[in-house]
C-alpha cells in the first residue's frame, strides 16, 4: 500500500477541476497546510436516497456513500476506500450532530453505513463511537446511549467529562470533551446542512462545537474567530480532518433548531479534508436555497459566516475559501 505521502502527491497530480470549484486529498492526514495546493470536495447526489413521504432508502444511502468515498480516495471497491482513511486499531468517533433534535439530526441510516464500512475495513465495532454534547441532545434526537464495549457505543460529551487545560478561542477559554482529546485516535465529522441563527452556516466546522464544555460561549460576534481559533487547537485540527457531511435533508432558515418549513432535500454527501472548503460549498448551496425562496442573503440579514474567511487567513490556515482553488467533484 502506499504511504499517505505518497497517495497525497498522486492525488494533487490528478485533481479533476470541475466548473469553477475544488482538496488536500488526504492532507489532513498530514497535518500539514499547503496554501498553493487544490482542495478537493466531493459531493455525490442521488435521487433515491429517500421516496416522496421522506423515507430513507438504507441501501442507496450505502452505495451514494460508495460512491462517494471511490470518488475520493480513487479506489473503486469500498473496503479499500476506507482503508485510505482508517487503520484497524484506531478508535474512531462518529461526531454527529443533534442540535436539531428529533427533526433534523444527523440521519441514523448515513451513520449505520459508515459504520458498516468501518468494520469492513478492519474497525472493531466497540471501537466505533457514535457522539455528541450531552445525553439529553442524543436522546432528544432519538439515540440511545449504548456503553457495551464489545458493539458500536452511542456516548455523549457529558459522560466523559472534559479536560483541565484550557485552550483559548478568541477571548474564550474552553475546555475540550475527553472523546476527543483522549479516547478516539481520530474522528470523523458528520455535520448537518443548516443555517444557523448567529454564525450563518453549521457545517463543518462548527460540528466541532459539540466538542466543547460551553459551546454557548463561542457565539459572540456570529462565532469568529472562536470557530477557526477552535480547528486551529492541535488535538482539534489533528484528530477531526474527515468530514462525511450529511446533506441527505437541510435547512436553510430558522436553526440550528428544526423548522420543518423551511427544511428541503438536497439528498447529497458532502466529503473532504479541507474544512473550510467544505464549509465554502456548504454556504454556496444555503445561499442559493436562500435566492431559491426569496430569502435575504445571509449577509444581509445579519448572520454573515465570517469565521470562514478567518479559518482560511495566514494566521490559522484551516484551509481555502477561494473557489477558484476548490475541485467540486459533483456526481
Amino acid at each position: 500500500m502506499k504511504s499517505r505521502r505518497e497517495f497525497l502527491k498522486e492525488a494533487a497530480a490528478g485533481a479533476l477541476v470541475l466548473g469553477s470549484q475544488s482538496t488536500l486529498g488526504l492532507a489532513g492526514a498530514l497535518n500539514q497546510p499547503r496554501p498553493s495546493a487544490r482542495s478537493q470536495i466531493v459531493r455525490a447526489h442521488d435521487d433515491a436516497v429517500s421516496d416522496p413521504q421522506g423515507q430513507f432508502n438504507e441501501k442507496h444511502v450505502l452505495a451514494l456513500l460508495d460512491r462517494a468515498m471511490a470518488a475520493y480516495t480513487r479506489r473503486d471497491k469500498p473496503v479499500e476506500a476506507w482503508r485510505r482513511t482508517v487503520q484497524p486499531g484506531q478508535v474512531v468517533g462518529l461526531k454527529i450532530n443533534c442540535a436539531g433534535g428529533k427533526g433534523i439530526p444527523t440521519h441514523p441510516v448515513l451513520i449505520d453505513a459508515v459504520a458498516e464500512r468501518l468494520q469492513q475495513a478492519g474497525i472493531r465495532p466497540g471501537d466505533i463511537i457514535v457522539w455528541d454534547l450531552t445525553v439529553k441532545w442524543m436522546e432528544t434526537a432519538g439515540f440511545s446511549i449504548k456503553t457495551d464495549p464489545n458493539h458500536i457505543r452511542y456516548l455523549a460529551g457529558d459522560l466523559v467529562d472534559y479536560d483541565d487545560q484550557p485552550f483559548a478561542c478568541g477571548p474564550v477559554k474552553i475546555r475540550l470533551n475527553r472523546l476527543l482529546t483522549r479516547e478516539c485516535s481520530m474522528v470523523i465529522n458528520m455535520p448537518v446542512l443548516k443555517e444557523h441563527h448567529m454564525t450563518g452556516v453549521t457545517f463543518s466546522m462548527k460540528n466541532l462545537y459539540g466538542a466543547v464544555e460551553r459551546p454557548e460561549d463561542l457565539h459572540g460576534g456570529n462565532g469568529n474567530p472562536a470557530i477557526a481559533d477552535l480547528h486551529a487547537i492541535p488535538v482539534v485540527r489533528k484528530k477531526a480532518w474527515f468530514t462525511v457531511g450529511d446533506a441527505l435533508a437541510g435547512q436553510y432558515e430558522g436553526g440550528p433548531q428544526f423548522r420543518p418549513e423551511h427544511i428541503w432535500h438536497p439528498k447529497a454527501l458532502i466529503i473532504g479534508e479541507d474544512r473550510v472548503a467544505l464549509d465554502t460549498v456548504a454556504w454556496q448551496m444555503l445561499e442559493q436555497k436562500r435566492a431559491e425562496v426569496g430569502l435575504p442573503t445571509l449577509q444581509a440579514a445579519g448572520k454573515p459566516p465570517l469565521f470562514i474567511a478567518t479559518a482560511a487567513d495566514s494566521a490559522h490556515q484551516l484551509g481555502t475559501n477561494d473557489p477558484k482553488r476548490i475541485n467540486l467533484m459533483d456526481i
